[in-house]
C-alpha cells in the first residue's frame, strides 16, 4: 500500500496565496536522453505556489509513479528534480496553473501542443506519456484516442497516453492509475 505525502510534506498555502498562484509557471525537469518524459495538462494552483509538479495533496501522480516501479520509493513534489535519475522529466502542454483543468480553451491545447512538439523533438526521450486523455484529443486532434500507445508521434517521439492522476479523476483509484503507468514501464523493456 502506498501512502501519499502527509499534509507536513507541502506547504499549506492560504487562499490569498493560491489566488496569487493563478498563471504561474514553474520549470520543467527536461533532459537528453530520457526514457519518459511525462506531460500533464496544466500545473494546478498548489504546484504554482509551490514551483513543483502534481503537488496538490491528493494527486497521484506520485504514488502511481512508484507503485508501477517507475522509482525505488515514493519521491515527494519537492524530490522532483530526482526523476532525472530514473531516466525520467515532466512537463505540460500548458505552462499556467489554474484552478482546474477546464479553465484552459481548446485553442491553448492546441497551441500548448504546438510547443510540446518542439519540446520533445529537442530533447528525444524514448516516449511521451501525456496523463489525460481529453486533453490529449483536444491539443492533438485526435477525437478517437483511447489510452495506452497511440499510433502518431508527438516530436519524432512514440506517444502514450495515461489517465489524469488528479484526485478529481474518480475513474481510476490508485491501483487502477498504477496499473495503467506499469503497462508503459514494462514497455520499455
Amino acid at each position: 500500500m502506498i501512502d501519499f505525502c502527509s499534509p507536513g510534506d507541502v506547504p499549506r498555502p492560504t487562499r490569498e496565496q493560491l489566488a496569487a498562484a493563478h498563471d504561474r509557471t514553474i520549470p520543467d525537469v527536461l533532459g537528453p536522453g530520457l526514457d519518459v518524459v511525462f506531460c500533464g495538462i496544466n500545473p494546478g494552483l498548489y504546484s504554482g505556489f509551490t514551483g513543483h509538479h502534481f503537488a496538490r495533496p491528493g494527486n497521484r501522480f506520485w504514488p502511481a509513479l512508484h507503485a508501477a516501479g517507475f522509482t525505488p520509493r515514493l519521491l515527494r513534489p519537492d524530490e522532483q528534480d530526482r526523476l532525472l535519475e530514473f531516466g525520467l522529466g515532466v512537463t505540460n502542454l500548458v505552462a499556467r496553473a489554474t484552478a482546474r483543468a477546464d479553465e484552459l480553451s481548446a485553442e491553448e491545447l492546441r497551441a500548448g501542443g504546438e510547443v510540446l512538439t518542439s519540446t520533445i523533438a529537442k530533447y528525444k526521450p524514448r516516449v511521451l506519456a501525456v496523463v489525460g486523455i481529453t486533453a490529449y484529443r483536444t491539443a492533438f486532434a485526435k477525437p478517437k484516442a483511447a489510452m495506452g500507445p497511440q499510433e502518431d508521434e508527438v516530436g519524432g517521439v512514440g506517444v502514450w497516453v495515461l489517465p489524469n492522476p488528479s484526485g478529481l479523476n474518480a475513474h481510476y483509484q490508485l491501483d487502477g492509475l498504477a496499473a495503467e503507468y506499469r503497462l508503459l514501464r514494462e514497455s520499455l523493456r
